[in-house]
């Protein structure tokens, strides 16, 4: 059997015509044909997100549709006042639901997740609630948290962790199934489970590792160590720390900066990209090169390169129409 037929079998793709087209299939970006990425239309914009109201009616968790130029940047808003965006069922819920919302939306080219909470991100479990659970509970209670982590880290567009402030355990979980991650000078992070008696159990025993290399993670797990955003930065825990500010959203203006540099580029193409770099790092090289040329050879037949191409020929800046 072939390597391309043996990637094309673990990875869900499979060819149409030998060397020419791919239909990326069960666990490709596009669920069906390509489709225009066409820009969203009278989104209202909130001051507020939060609700203290009843708690069948409050939201936790909300999506903020950015217009104008930023129209394709979508940002998931977590304010979760009380408890510091910990991790309980209704965040978790509505977490789920939102993320599951934008997954096959076309128009969505960046997701930057963010907190509306002043010096925190998300403080990671809800531990008051955690303790009213059995042991059964917690157990699916936390498998329901990694499937989260696994729906956010498989969402199709690139996605962005403004870090402002602390970002502990499952918070820190969450910033690491992110693509890309901002983090102010004065935010603290850690995967602190170990001082609790746990171990990671949304998918930082994996991510970790992966992000800053295995000698580095397993001492910040089994110490159980927080770090600062600048050390964070020169681990490779996050892309880009800067100084704090006096609104205390200097990660979130970091973040949309570099959303802003993602948002020009070819759509289809950076989902594509997105998706070789993904896939190709779960196997060897090899596979991981037929990987990149099943992805490559969607592109092939798509209006954006044709328009990529005549943009360089007449020296003017691309129009992308993500077809």
């Amino acid at each position: 059997m072939s390597v391309v037929r043996r990637v094309a079998m673990r990875t869900g793709m499979f060819l149409i015509q030998p060397r020419v087209q791919v239909m990326i299939a069960a666990r490709c970006v596009f669920a069906g044909p390509i489709k225009r990425l066409s820009p969203r239309v009278s989104f209202t914009q909130s001051r507020s997100w939060c609700s203290d109201g009843p708690v069948s009616d409050r939201n936790e968790v909300r999506l903020h549709w950015l217009d104008g130029e930023d129209n394709g940047i979508v940002e998931v808003l977590m304010c979760r006042e009380r408890a510091r965006n910990s991790l309980g069922r209704v965040f978790v819920s509505q977490m789920k639901e939102l993320v599951s919302s934008i997954h096959h939306d076309a128009a969505v080219r960046v997701v930057i997740f963010r907190s509306l909470i002043p010096g925190v991100f998300c403080a990671g479990a809800d531990l008051k609630e955690r303790a009213q659970m059995s042991n059964p509970e917690a157990e699916l209670f936390v498998h329901g948290l990694r499937s989260l982590m696994s729906d956010i880290a498989a969402l199709p567009m690139p996605t962005i962790a403004a870090v402002d402030g602390f970002a502990l355990g499952g918070g820190l979980e969450l910033a690491l199934a992110c693509d890309l991650r901002t983090a102010a000078h004065s935010a603290q992070m850690g995967l602190i489970e170990t001082t609790r008696g746990l171990l990671p159990g949304a998918g930082g025993s994996q991510r970790l590792p992966r992000t800053v290399g295995f000698a580095m993670a397993k001492e910040l797990i089994f110490t159980g160590r927080r770090v600062g955003g600048e050390q964070a930065a020169e681990l490779g825990l996050v892309n880009r720390s800067v100084p704090q500010n006096q609104t205390r959203d200097a990660a979130h203006k970091e973040a949309l900066s570099l959303a802003r540099e993602i948002l020009p580029q070819a759509p289809i193409a950076v989902r594509m990209a997105k998706l070789a770099m993904n896939r190709g790092s779960e196997v060897d090289i090899s596979s991981g090169m037929a990987i990149e040329g099943m992805c490559y050879a969607r592109l092939i037949p798509t209006k954006d390169r044709q328009e990529g191409m005549a943009a360089f020929i007449e020296k003017r800046l691309p129009r992308y129409t993500g077809e």
